[in-house]
């Protein structure tokens, strides 16, 4: 695999910490009641999805790291109740993430996970892993914007990926992530 393929993950690390700090932001102006509400969903609140969407990160990127903490990720399917409290976490975990993609070579491209599985271990390759990670991600963060809608908060845009002409509109989200736009791709010169 070539070194352009690695910086093509290690972009969808930052695209993906990014929709979720969007999302989660807008989800910063909901009550706690609208939080919780029941909505029509696969997870049928905001809560439950936006949860699940950090209980299997973190399941995940534990087995990315080549950690063993397996179906223990889940034993909560609401460990931060609050938006106060998934969104710190949920920046924490995709720091991983990109941590995970930014050390990536094509040798560990290709290279296998083992997963724990509790009753077996699951083996996967690592490029495979990441963009089911990826598309998980995509798949729930698509249903809780569409459960946003049906309230007060109007839904942030989710549909971009970081297109050159748009660096100047997401300049304050990247500075409010301690990024710069050749954080992401390291090829491209700086916007500041």
């Amino acid at each position: 695999m070539s070194a352009g393929l690695v910086q093509t993950y290690r972009a969808f690390a930052y695209n993906n910490a990014w929709a979720n700090h969007r999302l989660l932001t807008a989800c910063d102006g909901l009550s706690q009641q609208d939080f919780e509400a029941k909505r029509t969903s696969f997870f049928p609140s905001l809560q439950l999805t936006l949860n699940h969407i950090y209980v299997v990160d973190l399941f995940y990127v534990d087995a990315l790291e080549g950690g063993w903490l397996g179906p223990k990720a889940w034993e909560n399917e609401v460990p931060c109740s609050s938006v106060a409290e998934l969104k710190p976490a949920q920046a924490a975990v995709d720091r991983r993430l990109i941590a995970v993609c930014d050390a990536l070579t094509p040798e560990l491209l290709d290279g296998i996970v083992r997963v724990n599985r509790e009753t077996r271990v699951q083996t996967e390759r690592r490029d495979r892993l990441l963009m089911h990670l990826f598309q998980h991600q995509t798949h729930h963060r698509g249903q809780a914007h569409a459960m946003l809608a049906g309230t007060t908060v109007a839904p942030p845009q989710l549909d971009e990926f970081f297109a050159v002409a748009e660096a100047p509109l997401r300049e304050a989200e990247f500075e409010s992530l301690g990024w710069r736009e050749d954080t992401v791709w390291h090829d491209y010169p700086s916007r500041r």
